[in-house]
This record gives C-alpha cells, sequence and structure tokens, in this order.
C-alpha cells in the first residue's frame, strides 16, 4: 500500500542523530556557546525558579520603590479576601437555578485568553471592574510590549510575574528578537508589509541572540514562556528545552499554521524532541485567523494521536484587533460553541473587543499600538483610549465566558481568583 512507504527508516533517523551530536556541527555549537554564558541546565533552571518565587518579586519591588507594589498587595488581599465571583456564583448568575442541575465537563474546559496586557496597571484596572461587575478574570495572558522598555518602567517585567502567580494565571512574553527589531532589512512600517512575506523574520544570527535574550529573562525574572515565530527560533527551543532547560513556548498566529499538515509537521517534531518523560517545551500553538473547525478537530486528533493532547494548546482567536490585522467583523465565538465539546485543551483567546463594540469607539483597537514606545503613547494622550481597548477585550472574554456557559461548557479563568 502507498502508506507503507511512508514509514521513517531507523537508518534516517540515525543520520539525524549522529549529525545532531557531531561535534563539528556548528549550529550545535553556537547554540551550546550561548547557553554556557549562563552555565549548566540545572544552574539556569535553578536561577529561573528562585527569580519566579512570589518573595523574591516583592522585595525586589520594595528595593526598586515601585509604585506597584501596593497594587499586588491589594490584589493579594482581595484575592484572599475571595472578592473575586466563584464559578458557581457566576454560572448561577448566567443560568439561574438551571446552573445547579447542569453538568459542567471540566475535562474539556476552555481557557480564557487576552491579548495583550501591555501594561501592569491595566491589570488592576481589569481586576476592580471584574470585583464590581462580579466578572471573570482571564486564566491566560499574552504580553507583546517591548522587553528592554517594560524592565525599565518601575518593573513593570517583575509586577506582571508576581501578578500572574497571585492570581493562578498562565501568561507569555514576547520577546525583542524579532524581524521588527531592524534584523530584517526589508521591513520598516505598514508601507514595507511585503517583507513579511517570508515571516515577521529572524534572519541570519538572529537565532542565537532569541536565545540570549531568552535566557537573560529565563534566569532575571523567571520568564518561562514567550512567543515564537520563526522555524529556526521554535528549533532551537527544542533543543534547549532537550537538553534540561526547563522554558517553553507558544507558536504565534504569524508562523501561518493553516491546514491539518502543517499542523501535523509542527507537532511531529515537538514528538521528536520530547524528552523520555513524553514534554515538550511547545506548550501553546496559536492557528492561522483563516482555519475552519475542521481544521481545528483534524489538528486536536493529530495531537492525540502524538499524545501531546495534555501538553500543547491549541490557541484560537475568537476576536482580533478591530485595525490592521484582518477584515472585519471577526467573532469566531459561535464557531468555538460547536467544537468546545468534542476538542479539549483549546484557548479561546481575544485580541480585541466584539466588533458591534469596536465599531461604535473613536479610537478602536489596532495591531499597530503594540509597537509603540510608551512615552510616544503618553506624550500623545492615548493611553487611556489603549486602556478602554484593552477593557473591551476583557468584556469579550466575559461574552465568551457567558456564552461557553449557557451551553453548558466550562471554562478556565485565573483560577486562585474564582474559586470552583
Amino acid at each position: 500500500m502507498l502508506k507503507d512507504r511512508l514509514e521513517i527508516d531507523l537508518k534516517r533517523v540515525e543520520e539525524i542523530n549522529a549529525f545532531l551530536k557531531d561535534p563539528g556541527n556548528p549550529l550545535i555549537q553556537e547554540i551550546t556557546r550561548v547557553v554556557g554564558k549562563y552555565g549548566t541546565p540545572e544552574q539556569i533552571n535553578a536561577k529561573a525558579r528562585q527569580a519566579r518565587q512570589l518573595p523574591v518579586m516583592m522585595d525586589r519591588l520594595k528595593r526598586m520603590n515601585s509604585p506597584y507594589v501596593k497594587d499586588l498587595e491589594w490584589l493579594m488581599e482581595q484575592r484572599d479576601q475571595g472578592a473575586f465571583i466563584t464559578v458557581g456564583e457566576y454560572r448561577q448568575n448566567i443560568m439561574g437555578d438551571l446552573a445547579a442541575r447542569t453538568y459542567f465537563e471540566e475535562g474539556k474546559a476552555v481557557t480564557l485568553e487576552i491579548s495583550a496586557l501591555q501594561y501592569f496597571p491595566w491589570l488592576i484596572t481589569e481586576a476592580k471592574q471584574a470585583i464590581e461587575k462580579k466578572e471573570m478574570m482571564p486564566g491566560r495572558y499574552i504580553r507583546v510590549r517591548k522587553m528592554k522598555e517594560a524592565e525599565g518602567d518601575n518593573g513593570d517585567t517583575i509586577a506582571i510575574a508576581a501578578a500572574m502567580e497571585i492570581i493562578g494565571a498562565s501568561y507569555v512574553e514576547t520577546l525583542d528578537t524579532k524581524g521588527t527589531d531592524g534584523s530584517n532589512v526589508h521591513l520598516g512600517g505598514p508601507e514595507t508589509i511585503t517583507g513579511y512575506f517570508g515571516g515577521i523574520g529572524q534572519p541570519n544570527k538572529h537565532p542565537l541572540k532569541w536565545i540570549d535574550e531568552y535566557l537573560y529573562y529565563y534566569t532575571q525574572y523567571g520568564v518561562s514562556q514567550v512567543l515564537n515565530i520563526n522555524p529556526g527560533t521554535v528549533f532551537i527551543a527544542y533543543m534547549l528545552h532537550k537538553m534540561g532547560i526547563d522554558i517553553e513556548f507558544k507558536i504565534s498566529v504569524f508562523m501561518g499554521n493553516d491546514n491539518p499538515f502543517s499542523v501535523l509537521w509542527t507537532l511531529m517534531m515537538a514528538k521528536m524532541f520530547s524528552r523520555d518523560d513524553g514534554t515538550t517545551p511547545l506548550v501553546g500553538f496559536n492557528l492561522s485567523n483563516s482555519v475552519d473547525n475542521e481544521t481545528i478537530e483534524i489538528s486536536s486528533l493529530i495531537r492525540n494521536r502524538l499524545d501531546l493532547e495534555n501538553n500543547v494548546r491549541i490557541e484560537h482567536h475568537i476576536t482580533e484587533t478591530y485595525q490592521s490585522i484582518v477584515r472585519q467583523p471577526y467573532n469566531r465565538r459561535d464557531e468555538l460553541l460547536e467544537i468546545a465539546a468534542s476538542v479539549p485543551n483549546i484557548a479561546a483567546k481575544h485580541e480585541g473587543g466584539d466588533p458591534d463594540v469596536e465599531a461604535e469607539r473613536e479610537s478602536p483597537s489596532s495591531i499597530l499600538h503594540y509597537f509603540r514606545d510608551k512615552s510616544e503613547i503618553l506624550e500623545a494622550g492615548d493611553m487611556a483610549s489603549l486602556e478602554q481597548n484593552y477593557l473591551d477585550k476583557h468584556q469579550a472574554v466575559n461574552r465568551t465566558a457567558a456564552a461557553l456557559t449557557e451551553k453548558g461548557l466550562s471554562f478556565i479563568p485565573a483560577r486562585k481568583l474564582h474559586r470552583i
């Protein structure tokens, strides 16, 4: 049969292994050289674990007199006092008495995801609104702010990490080493968008700079999950994890995985370079905005057959920024409701407000805002409107939570804030 011809000869695997272990392999030599700057994998992981401890983070913020300390202390107080609505109460508010008679299968809960949490104060504003309006805080946050800028902004990088520990949510940072940092000579602004035809890009030696930047933030701040946009840095992340460094990554929508065959290719590589315990650094997989439910379902089947279902979350855009990325109106909530009961470990990502809300805004959300400096935003007087854009995304998250609840489906919010 034709399919029998597809079997990979073990001799080919041995050839690949021989090349990866070859002392003269210049690619692996370069990776180990950069890793060596930070120590052994065990030493690197130990530094990250230390940096990620909440008391350590709070102490660092206090020593720099960060104004975010009092906000974090407030957040802890509200969590400990049970100020946030429980999942049971939320379901009661949505469904009434029917909630108590409905079985919610937690094993197929949809992760509530929001993007992008650019500035720490937005999280506090969001939390205050969630308490007041009895809303859900997301269980997963994506960051696309410039790392160096955030690092120098009153401890914003540390404050976000501390907040995620406090509320019980996962989060992803986006490293500065990418084509938009000037490394891709064909990119300027939107007028040179054709430069993206090869992907955002991390050309030439930039993957090595990416490792260096990643390990810096991993060891200094415990940042373990970052966005991954390039096949080369995806491969390098597999190598780092295989070496024993406990980093993780999420594949970006900009990678353009838009069909089951590209998903099979990506997940095959994840499986091939997984550790003996089956784990892989690929923990989030953002498919293209153009995928339909059939592609998501087949992708889930591939993930299941490769025994990666619990490890790799499929992260699907439900909404997108109103400007500069997709044709509007863009809202995939109804499609999510169709597959949520059959596709486990899926995230509902909200990158914009619902189109009906965005259309009424004087300044709708735009993906281009992600690339602006904070100083320029403040000078232009745009911070308030950008925060409103973020709160519109929060509203979209809660519309999704409500829609899932009405169908008897479960979701994952910030676990330490919203008890079952």
